[in-house]
C-alpha cells in the first residue's frame, strides 16, 4: 500500500483558485487598514515558550505546540516524565496567536517605534485543536492594534477600520457586540467567585452557546459559587434587551456604571453602525482588560472577528505600563465567503499552440499580452480540446486563442470567452 500524500491532520493544501481567492481577500483587507494609518510588521513564528505560557492566553495556551530542545539525552526524556512537566523539554513553542508576539515586538522595539503605533499583522498561527469543521491546526489570523493611546480614540479606529474591510470585502450590514472586563468582573464577584477563580470562570462564561446557561453554571459550581439561581440570571443577561443609547434605569447592582458610560459613548461615537452591549461577551483571552468586542453579520450564525483591550500585557515584557488595543478578523470563517468580482482581477487568458510553433513565438506572444496587463497561460493543444478548456476555466481564465505556426503577433490572435 502506498504511503498517505495528504497534509497533517488540521492543516491544508490550496488548490490555484482557493489561493486566489485567498490573497485577493488578504489584499483587500490590507490595503483598507494601510488606508486608515495602520503599518505592517512581522514577527517569528516561534516564541520563548515561558511568554507563550505566561498565564495570558487562556485556554489557548494549553493548545500551543511545543518545541523540543535541542540536545536531550534520554536522562532528560525521564525526568521531566516522572515529574509530570513536559515543558521542560521545551524552550520555544509556535505562536498560538499575533498578541502575544507583538507585546514582545514592541518591548524589543520601542525606541524605533512612534509613541502611538498602529501595527498589521497578518501571519499564520498554530493551535493543537481537535481538527473538524471550521477548526483547523494551521490558520491566517489578520490583526489589527494600537499600542500607547490610553482613550475610547484606539477602539473607534480599530472598529472604523474593520468595518470598512469587511465592507470593501462585500460584508457590509455587519452588527458590533460590546462588553468590558470591568463589568464581568462585577457579575462574578456578585455571585462570590473569589478573585483568584475569575479568569477560570470567565473561561467557563466564554462557553455559553456550547453548553447553554445549565452548563456554565454547573462548572462555576465545582468553581464554589453556591448561588442557586446563577443559570436563571444567565439567561436573564443573555435575553435581556439593553439600549446603549438609552443607559440602563434603575441599573442592577453588579453594573460597573464607568465601564458602561464608556460603551455608551462608543455607541454615540458610532452612529452608523448596528452596536448592541451584551454582558455575556467574554472573548476567551486571559489579557483583555477592558473594552471587549464582536462582529458579527446577520447572514451568519456566527462571529467574523473580536478583540479588545489589554492594557497589562506589554508591562509583562517591558516593566512599564503601555495602554493596547486590538482586533482581529475570523479570516477562515469569511474567505470561503467571498467570490472574486471580474473587475477586481486582471483579465487572464490562454494561448493553445500547436506543437510545432517556436518556443521563442510563443514566449514573445506571452511577453506581449503580460505587458498589456493580462495574465497569461500557455496550453500545448490536445485531442480533448473541451477537457483542457474545463480544466482553465476552473482555473479562473476568461479566454482563449488560438496560436499556429503562421501567427505573426498578437494583434492577429483571435480570442473566445470562456464560460
Amino acid at each position: 500500500m502506498a504511503a498517505p500524500v495528504t497534509p497533517p491532520r488540521g492543516m491544508r493544501d490550496f488548490l490555484p483558485a482557493d489561493k486566489a481567492r485567498r490573497e485577493h481577500a488578504l489584499g483587500v483587507i490590507r490595503g483598507v487598514y494601510a488606508s486608515h494609518g495602520f503599518d505592517e510588521i512581522e514577527t517569528p513564528v516561534m516564541e520563548d515558550s515561558h511568554r507563550l505560557h505566561a498565564g495570558l492566553g487562556g485556554d489557548n495556551e494549553k493548545l500551543a505546540f511545543a518545541v523540543m530542545k535541542r540536545g536531550l539525552t534520554g536522562d532528560d526524556l525521564r525526568t521531566a516524565a516522572e515529574a509530570g512537566d513536559a515543558l521542560a523539554l521545551a524552550d520555544l513553542g509556535l505562536r498560538y496567536d499575533l498578541t502575544v508576539p507583538l507585546a514582545r515586538f514592541y518591548a524589543t522595539h520601542r525606541a524605533a517605534l512612534p509613541p502611538v503605533f498602529r501595527a498589521i499583522q497578518i501571519a499564520p498561527v498554530w493551535r493543537a485543536e481537535r481538527p473538524q469543521k471550521g477548526r483547523y491546526r494551521q490558520f491566517v489570523q489578520c490583526d489589527i492594534d494600537i499600542i500607547g493611546e490610553a482613550g475610547p480614540l484606539a477602539e473607534l479606529e480599530l472598529l472604523n477600520a474593520t468595518l470598512a474591510a469587511l465592507d470593501a470585502l462585500g460584508l457590509g450590514g455587519c452588527a458590533i457586540r460590546l462588553n468590558d472586563r470591568r463589568i464581568l468582573a462585577g457579575i462574578l464577584a456578585s455571585w462570590g467567585v473569589p478573585e483568584e477563580l475569575r479568569e477560570r470562570a470567565l473561561i467557563t462564561i466564554d462557553k455559553l452557546d456550547k453548553i447553554g446557561p445549565d452548563g456554565v453554571a454547573a462548572e462555576l459550581r465545582d468553581l464554589g459559587v453556591e448561588q442557586a439561581d446563577v443559570a436563571d440570571e444567565i439567561r436573564q443577561l443573555a435575553a435581556a434587551d439593553w439600549h446603549l443609547h438609552d443607559g440602563v434605569v434603575p441599573p442592577p447592582a453588579w453594573l460597573d456604571l464607568d465601564a458602561y458610560a464608556d460603551l455608551r459613548a462608543l455607541r454615540a461615537a458610532l452612529p452608523g453602525a448596528a452596536i448592541e452591549f451584551d454582558p455575556t461577551l467574554v472573548r476567551g483571552m486571559g489579557y483583555y482588560t477592558g473594552t471587549i468586542f464582536e462582529i458579527a453579520h446577520p447572514d451568519f450564525g456566527y462571529s467574523l472577528g473580536g478583540g479588545g483591550r489589554y492594557d497589562g500585557m506589554i508591562g509583562r515584557f517591558l516593566g512599564q505600563e503601555v495602554p493596547a488595543c486590538g482586533f482581529s478578523i475570523g479570516f477562515e470563517r469569511i474567505v470561503d465567503l467571498l467570490e472574486i468580482a471580474d473587475d477586481a482581477r486582471p483579465r487572464a487568458v490562454v494561448l493553445v499552440h500547436d506543437a510545432d510553433v517556436p518556443p521563442l513565438r510563443l514566449v514573445a506572444l506571452k511577453s506581449e499580452l503580460v505587458a498589456s496587463g493580462t495574465r497569461v497561460r500557455l496550453e500545448r493543444r490536445v485531442k480533448n480540446l473541451k477537457a483542457l478548456l474545463d480544466r482553465v476555466t476552473a482555473d479562473g481564465f476568461d479566454a482563449f486563442a488560438t496560436v499556429t505556426a503562421a501567427t505573426d503577433g498578437a494583434d492577429s490572435l483571435s480570442f473566445r470567452d470562456l464560460a
